[in-house]
């Protein structure tokens, strides 16, 4: 449970670790506000294009593969950061980071909940929520941290987050498989959809082991929110 935790922590944190950059990568390849801009929306179209095309991945193949491919993701866009001398590299990690929010999302909020029994000390949804959310909160701090107090601003945060890619790459590439029933590959875009549910909001039948988070973590409804939509 804790690798899965720390990889959904380690590839989110990845997403919002260049915000604090961006006035330094300004200063270096001189690019205006307006990049800036492009530099988010790229992002936004990798989480979206990730979440219509691959959104049912972890159903098929399986909740590791799909952990293993974000992080790998994650790790590589961390790569791709550290090595960057354009704006051309920058908007690839983004592409990449985008792709690894999507695919760590449904996958990882699947697997803890499966790994989670019902009614531990533990909830999975608070566990998901907390790695969510709070990989989001500290990557910007983390990267300003380090950007602040190390000799080289543009690379050392970029270090730290491919080692901490790399541990979580290893830690979820040895966890069990929790995905009892899958089935074939198939790569087609999903449509959005509103899911169904009571007036509160709740999914139909969202209680219980089968209910809540493990029906709202599958990646066909992992559509109702882009992971690190305004604090990429």
């Amino acid at each position: 449970m804790a690798a899965v935790a720390f990889a959904f922590w380690v590839t989110m944190a990845g997403t919002t670790a260049p915000t604090a950059l961006y006035p330094l990568y300004g200063e270096r390849f001189g690019f205006s506000p307006m990049t800036v801009t492009v530099i988010f929306a790229v992002y936004a179209m990798g989480v979206v294009a990730g979440l219509l095309v691959f959104g049912r991945v972890s159903d098929q193949v399986g909740r590791r593969p799909v952990l293993v491919a974000a992080t790998l993701l994650a790790a590589g866009a961390a790569g791709v950061f550290l090595a960057a001398d354009s704006l051309g590299a920058l908007l690839t990690a983004r592409v990449m980071s985008g792709f690894a929010a999507a695919l760590v999302t449904g996958a990882a909020t699947a697997a803890l909940t499966e790994l989670l029994p019902p009614g531990g000390r533990t909830p999975a949804p608070m566990v998901a929520l907390g790695a969510n959310m709070g990989g989001l909160a500290c990557g910007t701090l983390l990267a300003g941290v380090l950007a602040d107090g190390m000799a080289a601003p543009l690379r050392s945060p970029w270090v730290v987050m491919l080692v901490l890619s790399v541990i979580g790459l290893v830690g979820v590439a040895v966890t069990p498989e929790t995905a009892a029933h899958r089935s074939a590959l198939t790569l087609r875009p999903q449509p959005l959809r509103i899911p169904r549910g009571d007036p509160r909001g709740l999914p139909a039948g969202g209680h219980g082991r089968r209910g809540g988070l493990r029906r709202a973590g599958r990646a066909d409804r992992g559509l109702r929110a882009v992971p690190g939509n305004g604090a990429a």
